[in-house]
């Protein structure tokens, strides 16, 4: 069975993005924390967007200005595979990606069954609240950016339940950001 996992930034409150959707202030550039996300990169797996995430996603990473700032992981980003859930999108034009219009739950069920690559859900909170409440996720790796949005969007508004959650990693950066994991128990 295939992994289904969520990387994603969060304040201290624990926003993905602040009042006005934008996850800019979740990107401080320094030595240390470039060398983990290039490494963070390395991996394989199909990425899981949310037309919002997608939206945003395209607008950067198969751009010069993406190549120049950060040319292995945006390398990674233009050529994974990639699936966008949306209702809305007419098509999904980025490299490799799939574009699937209904039925979320049921569809990310049949993929964790299928053979393949494990899954990562990036940004996405829709996606997140939902495949939380269905217990589809099987681990959530989380950055903590030292900063106070006083506003924003979590990854788990609208979730009922309370999964148990396993810590399995923390590791602190100089920039202040602290990486999270946390398995499904």
């Amino acid at each position: 069975m295939r992994k289904l996992s969520v990387f994603n930034n969060v304040s201290l409150e624990g926003y993905f993005t602040d009042g006005q959707g934008d996850m800019s202030w979740a990107h401080k550039a320094d030595p240390e924390w470039l060398e983990f996300t290039r490494s963070n990169a390395q991996g394989g797996g199909t990425m899981i967007f949310g037309r919002v995430t997608y939206d945003l996603m395209i607008q950067y990473w198969p751009t010069p200005l993406a190549a120049q700032n950060n040319a292995a992981v945006a390398e990674r980003m233009n050529n994974l595979s990639k699936i966008v859930f949306s209702r809305t999108l007419d098509e999904a034009t980025w490299n490799n990606t799939r574009l699937i219009k209904d039925d979320l739950v049921g569809q990310v069920r049949q993929l964790k069954n299928k053979p393949g690559d494990d899954l990562v859900i990036i940004g996405s909170g829709t996606i997140v609240s939902q495949l939380t409440e269905a217990k589809l996720i099987d681990d959530y790796k989380i950055v903590v950016v030292p900063v106070m949005l006083g506003s924003g969007r979590t990854l788990f508004e609208g979730v009922s339940g309370t999964p148990t959650l396993k810590r399995t990693l923390v590791r602190g950066f100089e920039n202040g950001n602290v990486y999270l994991c946390y398995e499904t128990a």
